[in-house]
């Protein structure tokens, strides 16, 4: 039917215990139209996709797809309505193969009620080609894929059931640059079959890439729907916290301090190459370099993770060498890593038993662990750092990914460090977490802290560093003061073409 919309809700409220997560909310989405759902963590996002995908029932309120009032009790009911969901958390069986992957519950069968096989396979191979995914082998087990092509295998699957309305729940955040720039062909081309799209994701750039329309929530409340080219990240950004930011980056000015850490010709493998490089008391130095650039193999080594296999490392001055972590921790260095969910946290255990983790041989008293040390330590560590959680017991997997990368923060400044490398410091969380985190970053440099930030957000480089660094296959090949430091300068150094040009 013309002009009816895919997936409409009308005043649609949701509470759990008694707190009201979702508020008379409205929200519509076209055929064919990528529509982007924004708000930070405990906006009301979740809920209202988990509503739309039949996971939750309103409380109050109507929703309709296809023009047709609907009451979902499950999302297989969802599904026989043409609404499949992707999550972040992607729900497929590691030990079966693609194609049976693809058909679960919805397989071809012979006259006789047995599986056919081979139907299965060719339109499991027919709808991988139709997404560009020839390279994917219908014969595979799930296990043995990466998330972006396990990814692709959900999208079919949603495929495979007919959907009508796909939703699709911050479907780059595990990704790496080639692979979002594929997923988002994919979601373009699921655009132009007249699938309507619900997107949800922290990462400008897409946004204004891929969304037709933007709705932003606030506190489980509808704020506003604009077409695309009627909005500036800035005016989303001041729509979602719900105050005006002149500017996004609060960068601090503080006096530069002596040279906290000198690298001097270091390398490690073919990923850092005779890397030279001097970072200051009080200074915030950017990082900047594409996927696979040796950005992170660098605060490997400087960490000791991946120890220099030559070169020299000084720490406030003094020749160190740097064998394992614990060494550079007793030397005022910690490391905020890339992942925080594998390699900064123990996600199952509390804030209390994360928090204390780097500073547990300084806690103990030989035999056991002082429990009282620990309370106190994750009790100011929680108000110090603004930690939104329910108290230091809470289960760190809990948390919203702004707060968990609060509590890495908060784990390794317990250790008191003096140098603090940053890998990726805001990487998938929100704009209000990433305002926090900016702001200490701020807090810890006037206390004199040397900061090293690694991030492939140029923005977020340009806006906070007091100096850039631009590493190129494993080599420092740029800096830029921070007046010097434009997109284009930093952006051609990144991909080689400030050689190009130096050459010409």
């Amino acid at each position: 039917m013309a002009g009816v919309n895919a997936v409409e809700l009308s005043g649609v409220s949701k509470s759990f215990s008694g707190v009201r997560v979702l508020k008379d909310v409205s929200f519509d989405v076209r055929p064919g139209e990528v529509h982007a759902l924004l708000g930070e963590n405990g906006a009301g996002k979740s809920t209202l996709i988990k509503v739309v995908a039949g996971v939750h029932q309103p409380d109050g309120g109507i929703l309709r797809v296809a023009g047709e009032e609907v009451v979902f009790h499950s999302p297989r009911q969802a599904r026989r309505h043409g609404v499949a969901t992707v999550y972040q958390e992607l729900l497929l069986f590691p030990e079966l193969t693609v194609a049976e992957n693809i058909f679960l519950g919805n397989a071809p069968r012979l006259g006789w009620g047995g599986l056919d096989w081979g139907t299965m396979r060719q339109r499991a191979r027919q709808l991988l080609d139709s997404l560009d995914s020839h390279d994917l082998d219908v014969d595979a087990k799930v296990g043995t894929l990466s998330v972006a092509n396990r990814q692709r295998v959900e999208i079919a699957k949603a495929l495979s059931q007919d959907a009508k309305v796909l939703i699709m729940d911050e479907p780059t955040a595990a990704l790496v640059e080639a692979d979002v720039r594929r997923l988002m062909s994919v979601v373009k081309k699921l655009r132009e079959r007249g699938v309507a799209i619900i997107y949800v994701s922290h990462r400008m750039p897409e946004i204004f890439e891929l969304a037709d329309r933007v709705t932003v929530l606030r506190d489980g409340a509808y704020i506003g729907t604009r077409d695309i080219a009627e909005v500036t990240e800035a005016s989303l950004v001041s729509m979602m916290v719900g105050r005006s930011i002149e500017q996004m980056f609060p960068k601090i000015d503080v006096p530069r301090g002596e040279v906290a850490l000198e690298l001097r010709e270091v390398s490690h493998g073919k990923k850092v190459q005779n890397i030279s490089l001097t970072l200051h008391s009080g200074e915030i130095l950017g990082l900047a370099g594409l996927i696979g650039s040796g950005r992170t193999e660098l605060a490997l080594t400087i960490f000791g993770i991946t120890p220099a296999t030559t070169g020299e490392i000084l720490v406030n001055g003094r020749k160190v060498v740097i064998g394992e972590p614990r060494v550079a921790r007793d030397l005022g260095i910690a490391y905020v890593p890339e992942d925080r969910g594998s390699q900064g946290l123990v996600r199952p255990m509390t804030i209390r038993e994360n928090v204390s983790m780097a500073v547990l041989d300084k806690m103990s008293n030989g035999f056991s662990i002082r429990f009282g040390d620990e309370i106190r330590r994750s009790v100011e560590a929680i108000k110090r750092l603004g930690i939104r959680a329910r108290g230091p017991e809470q289960v760190v997997k809990e948390l919203s990914g702004g707060n968990q990368q609060k509590v890495v923060l908060a784990k390794w400044l317990e250790a008191d460090p003096r140098i603090l490398i940053m890998d990726e410091p805001t990487r998938g969380i929100d704009v209000g977490a990433k305002a926090e985190i900016y702001a200490l970053m701020g807090r810890l440099v006037e206390q004199g802290v040397a900061i090293l930030m690694i991030s492939s957000e140029l923005p977020e480089v340009l806006g906070m560093s007091d100096r850039v660094l631009v590493i190129n296959s494993g080599r420092i090949v740029a800096e830029f003061n921070r007046d010097e430091a434009t997109p284009d300068a930093v952006g051609a150094a990144m991909t080689g073409s400030q050689a190009l040009k130096g050459a010409a």
